[in-house]
């Protein structure tokens, strides 16, 4: 019911156009507008001049903003509440949201030392204690807004109103996860590894999407986002990658397509699927997938 219960509050389906597509011609004005330079050489001359975590700020800050926005354009422009956008219970189940962040924190932790002990010639000790503990303290406050901007955006107001407007489930499903791929499409990543990339941020983007839909909420969600950019950026930072940060380890390695998208998308994603259905009994996933919206009373 995390799509049907705003049938009720009998939403104006053109408030949820504004923020999306004001969001979706910035970030194409920011593609069109680096379409031509070397965003990683821009990267280090931002990091040379300004330093990492100065350099962070200036790229995390304004999802901060974005997300307060958001909020407040939700819940004094659409008349909407914080819980309505974020779950279908009656409150957010906080719990849910540590428990999907526990469960990706420890799998990055786990899987990066894995990697540094089979293959130790492609990681550099980068840790530094000043400016790591700066760091630390920066993206504990700032990384978890700007994820939840991301999921805030996609998997709730879009994929809310998308439903809401087509009656559907795997539209909003489907449209959400390749715009979220799109989001990307500027990020130093892409240049290095070339658009097969995107197969990575789309997966990614339909991943979220089904634990929205499938647990009537956006908790999961936003817990393994969370984890994802936090403790990634935490561990583990190269000279291609979006977030140049003090982190604990620098990877030197090239970066291999079968290991960083196949494996994810194909293989992790579906056994956290049902580590989650599991522990969740989730059921009836044709119907909460791909099934129309059931019509609820309306006030």
């Amino acid at each position: 019911m995390y799509i049907e219960q705003l049938q009720k509050y009998k939403p104006k389906l053109v408030l949820y156009l504004p923020i999306p597509f004001g969001f979706l011609g910035l970030m194409i004005y920011n593609y069109m507008s680096t379409a031509n330079l070397d965003t990683a050489k821009l990267m280090q001359d931002y990091i040379k001049n300004f330093g990492e975590n100065v350099t962070f700020m200036l790229l995390i800050v304004p999802f901060a903003i974005f997300l307060l926005g958001l909020l407040l354009y939700n819940r004094h422009v659409q008349n909407n509440s914080i819980r309505l956008l974020t779950t279908s219970r009656t409150k957010i189940d906080w719990r849910r949201v540590f428990f999907s962040f526990s469960v990706w924190g420890i799998f990055t932790v786990v899987s990066t030392l894995i990697s540094f002990w089979l293959m130790p010639q492609d990681f550099v000790w980068n840790f530094k204690p000043f400016p790591f503990f700066v760091f630390l303290l920066l993206a504990v406050i700032f990384i978890p807004l700007q994820t939840s901007f991301e999921e805030y955006l996609f998997r709730a107001h879009l994929l809310q109103g998308l439903g809401l407007a087509t009656q559907t489930r795997w539209v909003p499903l489907i449209v959400t996860s390749v715009l979220f791929g799109l989001m990307h499409a500027a990020n130093p990543e892409v240049e290095k590894m070339g658009f097969i990339i995107m197969l990575y941020y789309i997966g990614t983007g339909l991943f979220l999407g089904i634990l929205t839909l499938m647990d009537e909420g956006l908790e999961l969600a936003l817990g393994f986002h969370a984890a994802n950019n936090l403790i990634g950026a935490l561990l583990l930072t190269s000279d291609w990658s979006a977030f140049q940060t003090n982190s604990l380890f620098k990877d030197v390695s090239e970066p291999q397509v079968a290991l960083q998208i196949v494996v994810p998308v194909v293989l992790i994603y579906p056994l956290l699927l049902l580590i989650f259905s599991k522990k969740y009994k989730w059921k009836n996933w044709d119907q909460k997938l791909f099934g129309s919206l059931q019509t609820i009373e309306t006030e």
